[in-house]
C-alpha cells in the first residue's frame, strides 16, 4: 500500500450481543492484513467485547477504546462505547436488552455515516424480532437504511465474487409477493441494479437476468400469467427506453442447476427465498449482503445471529471479512467513478414511474 493511500473509515454496528457478531469481528480483524486496509470503528461496548474475546481465546487481540470518532487510529481496531455500564449477556438467547443495544449501535453508526465521520457501514447480524421498537419498525436493515436516507430505491443484493443476486420483493410474506410484483416495480429494481453494477462494480455494460415467478417461468401461461403480462413487458421497456440489457424471465430451478447465472453480471429474483436459497447454497461462507441504491455504502455478512454457535468459538469470520472488503472496494470505485464523470449516477434520479 502506498504511504499516502487513503484508509477508509469502516463503521461497524455490533448487532445482537448474544450472537456471533463480536466473535466474527474479532476473528476477522485478528488478521493484521485487514487492519492495514482500513480504520475499523466498532459501535458497541468495551465490556461486552472483553467478554466475547474470552470466549474465542484471542489473548493478543485488543480493542482501542475511543471517546470520539476523531480519535480512531489506523492499525488498531477501535471501539466507541454506546453504553458504559455492565450488561447481562445470555449467549444464544433473544433478549430485550440485546435488541435495544443492537438498535442503539446502529443509530450511532448511521448518525456518523450521515455526518461523514465514517465512510462506510458494515452491520453485524441483528435479531429482526427483538430489535423492534418505536425507532425500528422495519423487517430488516435494508428497509431501515432506505428510510433513514429518505430513499425508496433500496435493493438487497447478495454478492460473492462475480455472483450477484438481487430480489424484486424483499422481506415480506410469500402470499403477498404476487400482488407486490408490478411492471413498475420491476423496472425500478432493474434500473437500480444496472446503476449499481456500473458505479459500484465498474461493469461498463451489465447483463442482467430476471427469473420467473412461477414454476417453469409460467410455461407459456399454463402455470401463471405474470411472466407474459408483467415481467417480460418490463424487460422490453428498460431495453427500449434505457438501453439496459436485461434478459428473461428464466425458470429459476434450471437457471441455477445449469449454471446459467455465470453468463450474467447479476440476477434478479422475484422474491427472497428464490434468490437467497441458491445464493447461500453456492456461497454461504463468503457471501455478502449489500444494500444497493443508497447514497451510502452498507454491507453485512450473509449469515444471521447464529445463536446456536454463540460462545463456542466455531463461527467462521469469512463472510464478515468479505463484507468489510466489499464495502472498501465499493467506496473506492464510487469515488473513482464520480471523479471521472461530471454527472455521476445518482440512485435518487430514478423515477418511481420507471
Amino acid at each position: 500500500m502506498e504511504q499516502n493511500e487513503y484508509l477508509v473509515k469502516v463503521g461497524i454496528s455490533h448487532g445482537d450481543i448474544n450472537g456471533i457478531g463480536y466473535e466474527v469481528i474479532i476473528k476477522a480483524f485478528a488478521n493484521s492484513a485487514l487492519q492495514d486496509l482500513c480504520i475499523p470503528i466498532v459501535y458497541g461496548s468495551s465490556k461486552i467485547a472483553s467478554y466475547h474475546k474470552k470466549t474465542v481465546d484471542f489473548k493478543d487481540f485488543n480493542f482501542n477504546l475511543i471517546k470520539h470518532i476523531n480519535q480512531a487510529k489506523n492499525k488498531r481496531v477501535n471501539i466507541f462505547n454506546i453504553i458504559e455500564k455492565e450488561v447481562k449477556i445470555e449467549l444464544g438467547q433473544s433478549t430485550s436488552i440485546a435488541g435495544k443495544l443492537a438498535f442503539e449501535s446502529l443509530e450511532a453508526a448511521v448518525k456518523d455515516l450521515k455526518n461523514n465521520d465514517i465512510d462506510v457501514l458494515v452491520t453485524a447480524p441483528i435479531n429482526k424480532k427483538n430489535i423492534q421498537s418505536e425507532g425500528f419498525k422495519f423487517p430488516g436493515h435494508t428497509e431501515y437504511l432506505a428510510d433513514k436516507f429518505n430513499e425508496t430505491n433500496g435493493l438487497m443484493l447478495m454478492v460473492a465474487d462475480d455472483l450477484r443476486i438481487g430480489t424484486i420483493t424483499g422481506h415480506m410474506p410469500i402470499n403477498e409477493v404476487p400482488q407486490a410484483i408490478t411492471e413498475e416495480l420491476i423496472i425500478k429494481k432493474i434500473k437500480i441494479l444496472n446503476n449499481a453494477l456500473i458505479r459500484d462494480f465498474n461493469i461498463r455494460r451489465p447483463k442482467i437476468a430476471l427469473l420467473g415467478l412461477n414454476p417453469h417461468a409460467g410455461d407459456c401461461g399454463l402455470l401463471g400469467a405474470e411472466e407474459q403480462n408483467i415481467i417480460k413487458p418490463a424487460i422490453n421497456k428498460v431495453l427500449d427506453d434505457n438501453g439496459i440489457t436485461a434478459f428473461g424471465p428464466f425458470p429459476a430451478d434450471g437457471f441455477f442447476a445449469a449454471k446459467e447465472y455465470k453468463d450474467f453480471d447479476a440476477v434478479l429474483a422475484m422474491y427472497h427465498d428464490q434468490g437467497l436459497i441458491p445464493f447461500k447454497t453456492i456461497a454461504f461462507n463468503g457471501g455478502v449482503n449489500y444494500t444497493a441504491g443508497l447514497p451510502v455504502v452498507r454491507t453485512s455478512p450473509a449469515h444471521g445471529t447464529a445463536y446456536d454457535l454463540a460462545g463456542k468459538n466455531e463461527a467462521s469470520a469469512e463472510s464478515f471479512k468479505e463484507a468489510v472488503l466489499l464495502a472498501i472496494d465499493i467506496f473506492k470505485k464510487r469515488k473513482m467513478y464520480d471523479e471521472l464523470n461530471k454527472n455521476p449516477l445518482k440512485f435518487s434520479d430514478i423515477e418511481d414511474e420507471g
